[in-house]
């Protein structure tokens, strides 16, 4: 079972799951590698600098090559996950952190993508909640569109499980048939109701006699 999986509460369903956008590993990586190429400036600069000094520029280069191999980690099991009862923000490899927020108390969907995002599909998503939390923040999230689209659809779909059936009128009971064509009679010789209309209201309850 998934680390998804198990914050899954009973009949609650993944209906999405989106991930943050490769720009975001695009842009740690021209971090890094500004970083690695000033520390190899600085490795060429010492080596004439007696041994252990210029060694310990070069090993200097292990900083940005973990930087970014911990950032990818982190890219990867960071999700952004709705379902049909939440949407879900998890983090985190070994010390995981979630934020959820149900999806009766979200009171609006902001999208905004800029016209990069437009072309590479991704964009921001922030969701005004009714609850302490306030607001969530999804940042460069992939298709953005399609992920607004979901939670608004499931939200939709929990409203209408929510609103309760509208109790049916009971069957009128035999006996209470002829008080009921007396009661139509009345409201036809006042012009409340036309000769069709009576016609056929005094036809269906006869049927039920």
């Amino acid at each position: 079972m998934t680390y998804i999986e198990q914050l899954l509460a009973q009949n609650e369903e993944v209906v999405l799951e989106a991930h943050q956008s490769w720009v975001v590993l695009v842009r740690a990586a021209i971090i890094n590698l500004l970083i690695a190429l000033v520390i190899i400036g600085i490795t060429l600069i010492t080596i004439g600098i007696p041994l252990p000094y210029g060694w310990l520029a070069a090993l200097l280069l292990l900083i940005p090559a973990g930087r970014f191999v911990i950032q990818f980690i982190d890219w990867t099991n960071r999700a952004y996950i709705i379902t049909n009862r939440r949407v879900i923000q998890t983090e985190g490899t070994i010390n995981k952190h979630v934020i959820d927020s149900s999806l009766e108390k979200v009171n609006d969907i902001r999208l905004t993508q800029s016209v990069l995002g437009r072309l590479l599909n991704y964009g921001d998503v922030e969701i005004l909640t009714a609850s302490e939390l306030g607001t969530n923040n999804f940042r460069r999230i992939n298709n953005p569109i399609k992920f607004k689209t979901a939670m608004l659809n499931e939200k939709e779909k929990l409203g209408f499980e929510e609103t309760p059936a509208a109790n049916p009128q009971p069957a009128p009971q035999p006996t209470e048939i002829p008080a009921l064509i007396a009661s139509l009679s009345a409201m036809h010789k006042e012009g409340m109701i036309t000769d069709d209309e009576f016609q056929k209201k005094k036809a269906e309850l006869l049927a039920r006699m």
